[in-house]
């Protein structure tokens, strides 16, 4: 078994594997950068949330919300990983346009057993006397089981729990697939190395499609960069939650300080973009929006800044799950668009069962299989961030 990409997701599965009693043979994880700078799992602003229009993308962040919340099975030598979970909720601001659209979700999200409240903008005020309701109709708040955590401690505690159990680091590049016919029989390593394979894992976020490329197969997955600001204001705004303005802006507590950020129109969101801050970003949209919404934001000091990919599948902003059809043993786990560190505990367990077991035992997450891409069938998530 060769997984290529050592992330969150490839560490999870690797983890996940690894555990079951049922899986026989070795784990390969190829990760080219071990230090993980540049991986969406350390520069993630890491957060989860139940507040989605998809009943499927509903359960698998609470799938992850109860490792976030338990972590003991991911103990090594005793040592359990904290992960610093806030549960300080999302709330979602919605102008009298968007409104049939968050109260639909929120049928969807009650159905589904999560715990939100909508709330009127006198209610809004009344909870959170800092925040202007100017423009709003209504908001959904998660009242449990959304927040932030320490989304690299998750990533290196599915790497430390795999290691332990006997699963293979190996700091390389894959460059290329051996086949016969439609198996890969081995992945070819930058360094000269080739590793049989009896089955293949893609898991590797912003670089998926050259990964498949290897394969001949096309994914719809691009590296997208995202900016993320660190503020300091001076005032407090006693019981944040993470909010999304009706602009798109989100912004966050962290600690005594503030994160915050924005996903620009496709027209300014190009592919395979530089890693670097834009800064025109924050200036133009982001601060105005702010200090429309939280008047304590209208002096802020910009106290540090990153910026990180999303591995966004411009099919339809989903996850890609499964086995190619164009490729026997080659198995995806790609596209998440932004919430793939909240789903990754979920989607490596799933991977783990389709490949011991032949089926997904825990959950049915056949809607995001990679096959609907080649029929044009879309899965429509209208909570995108």
């Amino acid at each position: 078994m060769v997984i290529i990409g050592g992330g969150a997701i490839g560490s999870a599965a690797a983890a996940y594997l690894a555990t079951d009693p049922g899986f026989v043979g070795t784990i390969t994880v190829v990760e080219r950068d071990p230090t993980y700078a540049r991986a969406s799992s350390a520069l993630s602003a890491s957060s989860i949330r139940q507040q989605f229009s998809t009943p499927e993308n509903i359960a698998l962040s609470q799938a992850g919300l109860a490792v976030l919340r338990d972590p003991s099975w991911l103990a090594v030598d005793g040592e359990v990983p904290s992960f610093g979970l806030v549960e300080g909720g999302y709330l979602f601001l919605a102008t009298e346009a968007g409104l049939p659209v968050l109260e639909a979700n929120h049928r969807v999200q009650r159905q589904a057993g999560a715990p939100v409240a909508l709330l009127t903008p006198s209610a809004l005020t009344e909870r959170f006397a800092w925040m202007m309701s100017d423009g709003v109709a209504a908001a959904s708040l998660g009242l449990s089981g959304e927040g932030w955590f320490d989304g690299y401690a998750l990533m290196q505690a599915f790497r430390r729990k795999a290691r332990s159990l006997g699963v293979r680091y190996c700091a390389d590049e894959a460059v290329g697939f051996e086949r016969a016919g439609p198996r890969i029989t081995a992945v070819r390593l930058a360094s000269g190395e080739v590793l049989a394979a009896d089955q293949v894992v893609n898991a590797a976020g912003p670089w998926a499609a050259a990964v498949a490329a290897m394969a001949g197969i096309d994914v719809p997955v691009r590296a997208r960069a995202r900016s993320v600001f660190v503020l300091h204001i001076k005032e407090a705004l006693p019981g944040c939650p993470l909010v999304i303005d009706t602009s798109g802006v989100w912004f966050r507590p962290e600690g005594h300080q503030f994160l915050c950020g924005w996903s620009p129109p496709e027209t300014d969101d190009p592919d395979d973009a530089p890693l670097e801050v834009r800064h025109d970003q924050f200036e133009e949209v982001i601060w105005p929006a702010l200090a429309t919404r939280v008047r304590a934001f209208e002096a802020v000091k910009v106290t540090n800044s990153w910026a990180g990919y999303y591995e966004m599948n411009t099919h339809d902003h989903n996850a890609l799950l499964g086995r190619h059809p164009a490729c026997d043993n080659l198995w995806f786990a790609n596209g998440f668009s932004g919430h793939g560190i909240q789903q990754a505990p979920a989607v490596g367990r799933d991977l783990a069962e389709r490949l011991i077991h032949g089926h997904s035992r825990s959950l049915d997450l056949s809607v995001f299989d990679i096959a609907r891409v080649i029929d044009g069938r879309r899965v429509v998530e209208r909570n995108v961030i």
